[in-house]
């Protein structure tokens, strides 16, 4: 079967290496700003929650949330949509069925959320919810493939 929509193999290696580090740096410094990432920046909307309006095209703002959140992203894209060494029919099935899954899993815990968190703490999870869906995939399909792989290890 074609997976023209997969990156090369090389690529999940790549993604593992920002992955990783990316997802304990973001947690380490949950809430920092370190003070070199402070720019003036091109905006095309800008309306703070507290404090005034910057001017309509360019505002202040620490990089750091968006540097952590493009790699992220990027990185889990590389991971999670990389062919794996021997990318066959039942590689693909096993991947669209982890996909399902976690949709299930991330707008589940999106809906218990919306019953237990109220005001701008529901933002956060919200927020966390961008970057969780393509985590719990990653979770949900390796695991999926290495049972596979261990029984039929144990098979042998």
């Amino acid at each position: 079967m074609k997976t023209n929509y997969l990156f090369p193999n090389k690529f999940k290696k790549v993604g593992w290496i920002i992955l990783i580090p990316t997802l304990i740096i973001g947690i380490v410094f949950l809430g920092a700003e370190p003070e070199f990432l402070d720019f003036k920046i091109f905006t095309l909307f800008n309306d703070t929650l507290f404090g005034s309006k910057d001017s309509r095209w360019f505002s202040e703002n620490n990089l750091f949330d968006e540097i952590i959140g493009i790699s992220l992203i990027v990185s889990s894209m590389l991971v999670a949509f990389s062919k794996e060494k021997e990318e066959d029919e039942f590689i693909t099935n096993l991947r669209l069925k982890s996909l399902t899954r976690a949709v299930y899993v991330n707008y589940g815990i999106l809906l218990v959320s919306m019953f237990t968190v109220f005001g701008l703490a529901f933002f956060n999870v919200a927020i966390f919810n961008i970057f969780t869906f393509l985590l719990i995939f990653i979770i949900i399909f390796n695991f999926n493939l290495w049972k596979f792989k261990k029984s039929a290890k144990d098979e042998k």
